[in-house]
């Protein structure tokens, strides 16, 4: 070490190093970020776009100048990587490490904060130190319910999704236990994978995916083949499965019209929109003649916000019978996502006309006693529940609303409160013979299980009462060594009494 550098403070020598041999990790190599590697990582694999990444960290000025520590804090720092929740060398950086590796980075102002700054700590222009130590990383829950985890290996392009509806053109392979089962390039209608045996949760993750995205994909097997499994494949029930995905494009319900001339007024000079309401789309064009000429349109499904009252009951009507195919044949995940549509748009539509206001309470109904049916089937009996509460919020003697919840509540072993829906049942239909036979098992599990709890809660008492007996016996036995012993001091001290007294006389 030079004189020089002996005077100067640590965090510039240690910034001075890393100009000097630190590597280049901007994909520009325009050194804007520089790393050293302080302690290797113990694993082979670094964190992917999305992950959420578990840091502590140091951050310094170029002068040495502590302006941040998570280990001051003693609280790791976590973030999203890839997704602009930090400065961009550490979006750059931190996806360069392995698990448990130590690294310095430094940081030029346009891979940090810039001219900005960011007062009070860290000045405009500021190229910045860090010591960042990569804790664990882990993939991006997409429904936050464990059921489909994300790695993104490549990010996709732009701001738009493929919505349910829209036609898409993906890449995948499948593996199960370390086993490719699939690999083909599909095309097909989101929320209708499963015609093409592809999983629900394969339709589910593509609405978050954008163009030219690739990712890993973990599904449990709610969202993989479930209890069924897919026996051509070789798939047993309730497998965990992996799927890489590209999604290669998408277009929202392309259609072609040829010839097409019922323009009104001639559109040779601007574009015009047609709407096309029996089936929710919106069809932008150019047209440069007036002439029979063939179109191509473009058409996209409609938000929910995009659309008024008429629209939504009638794309209500449509997939309730989307819904009730899919329940038909089994498919209890995909019709919960075509009734949840008929919620979506019609809960919270207010000023509706009369009729619109029945028609819509009538698709509600339906829609929640369908969905209690599919969570029923899918053993998620708190949701059924919830499911026929808001039916019956509708119509509150409705005798499947009052049957399902029974069923549930039979199922989550609350057996008087499902005695009372069954009973409810009769009220509104004596003849319900389903109901009556209900409430006999009811009856029969109250039975039961107040004799397993008298039989547990007798064990219970007969094992304190011997604990009791016991404690006391020996209570009993130290008490009566306890009085030997004070005995056999107090004739002691009586002996020794009489000794002394026989020495003054």
């Amino acid at each position: 070490m030079t004189t020089d550098e002996a005077t100067k403070p640590e965090g510039e020598v240690q910034a001075a190093a890393l100009a000097e041999r630190g590597e280049d990790i901007t994909p520009a190599q325009d050194r804007g970020v520089l790393k050293i590697i302080k302690r290797p990582g113990n694993d082979d694999e670094s964190p992917m776009i999305g992950d959420k990444v578990y840091v502590h960290y140091k951050g310094k000025l170029a002068n040495g100048k502590k302006f941040d520590s998570s280990r001051d804090r003693n609280e790791p720092f976590v973030f999203s990587l890839g997704k602009g929740q930090v400065i961009k060398a550490w979006d750059i950086g931190v996806a360069t490490m392995k698990k448990g590796e130590v690294c310095y980075l430094l940081c030029k102002p346009e891979y940090a904060y810039g001219a900005a700054g960011s007062a009070p700590k860290i000045p405009s222009n500021a190229t910045l130190f860090f010591e960042v130590e990569l804790l664990d990383f882990k993939g991006e829950d997409l429904f936050e319910d464990g059921g489909i985890i994300r790695r993104i290996k490549r990010k996709g392009e732009g701001y738009s999704n493929p919505n349910e509806g829209a036609t898409v053109e993906i890449h995948l392979e499948g593996f199960c236990g370390g086993t490719r089962f699939d690999c083909k390039d599909v095309k097909f209608v989101v929320g209708e994978g499963e015609d093409h045996d592809i999983p629900i949760g394969i339709d589910k993750a593509l609405e978050k995916m954008q163009r030219g995205e690739h990712c890993v994909l973990y599904l449990g097997p709610r969202y993989g083949f479930g209890e069924a499994g897919k026996p051509k494949y070789g798939i047993q029930a309730n497998a965990e499965l992996v799927y890489e995905v590209t999604l290669k494009s998408f277009e929202k319900h392309p259609i072609n019209f040829s010839p097409f001339t019922t323009l009104q007024g001639c559109p040779c000079r601007w574009g015009r929109h047609l709407e096309v309401r029996g089936a929710s789309i919106l069809a932008c064009w150019w047209v440069l003649c007036p002439t029979d000429v063939a179109l191509s349109i473009s058409l996209q499904a409609k938000e929910s916000w995009e659309m008024d009252t008429k629209e939504k009951l009638e794309q209500a009507a449509i997939v309730k019978e989307k819904g009730t195919m899919y329940f038909k044949e089994g498919k209890y995940l995909q019709a919960v996502i075509q009734y949840g549509k008929i919620v979506s748009w019609l809960e919270m539509e207010y000023g509706l006309s009369e009729k619109e206001s029945k028609a819509s309470d009538s698709f509600l109904l339906a829609a929640f006693l369908n969905l209690a049916m599919c969570y029923l089937k899918l053993r998620e009996y708190t949701k059924a529940v919830e499911c026929c509460d808001k039916a019956l919020g509708l119509d509150q003697d409705n005798e499947k609303g009052l049957y399902r919840r029974g069923e549930a509540r039979l199922l989550m072993n609350e057996f008087e409160l499902a005695k009372c829906d069954f009973q409810k049942v009769l009220e509104v239909n004596p003849q319900n013979k389903a109901a009556r036979s209900q409430i006999s098992v009811c009856q029969k599990k109250t039975k039961e299980h107040n004799e397993r709890d008298r039989r547990i809660y007798a064990n219970m008492f007969t094992k304190f009462a011997e604990r009791d007996a016991k404690e006391a016996a020996s209570k009993t036995g130290v008490e009566k060594e306890a009085e030997k012993a004070t005995c056999a001091q107090g004739l002691e001290t009586a002996g020794a009494g009489s000794k002394e007294a026989e020495g003054h006389v």
